[in-house]
């Protein structure tokens, strides 16, 4: 299990507080579907899933199968990335990515106030992740408006 004090990471609020123009457009292109984290096997070789991420109470979410490959990654290594899609070949509305930890979450307030921000409706076995950030990123192609800063880090 890894301890978040030494991951040096921080919330997507606080992340949010240092970078907000990045940060609204990480949200937008994160929750123009489909979006793919990745995780790290025992092996250490990555894997890839699509992901529905959700924006609640100023964090950044997921909610995942109790049995699911990437629950496991993720609490035993605790390591992801999370990558925007595209709609298209030309990178319509630019890209964004992420990477930090994992965070398993248990508390049943902070699900419930997920659950009801998801757009959909969780069944009661699904677990909940918060995603803390040690870097963030956008990329744009031909006329997509970008933040001003365009690459992150908590270093």
């Amino acid at each position: 299990m890894l301890d978040p004090e030494s991951s040096r990471v921080i919330s997507w609020r606080d992340f949010a507080k240092r970078e907000p123009d990045l940060a609204r457009f990480g949200a937008g292109r994160l929750t123009a579907a489909p979006a793919y984290l990745a995780t790290v096997r025992k092996s250490g070789a990555p894997r890839v899933h699509p992901v529905t991420p959700i924006f609640a109470g100023d964090g950044l979410f997921l909610f995942m199968e109790p049995t699911s490959p990437k629950r496991r990654d993720l609490l035993e290594r605790g390591f992801f990335a999370l990558h925007s899609g595209v709609p298209d070949n030309a990178g319509t509305g630019g890209e964004f990515s992420a990477s930090g930890i994992g965070l398993a979450e248990d508390d049943s307030d902070l699900w419930a106030l997920v659950a009801e921000a998801a757009g959909y409706d969780p069944p009661d076995r699904y677990v909940l992740f918060e995603f803390q950030l040690s870097e963030a990123r956008c990329h744009g192609y031909g006329d997509v408006p970008l933040p001003s800063t365009r690459r992150w880090s908590v270093d």
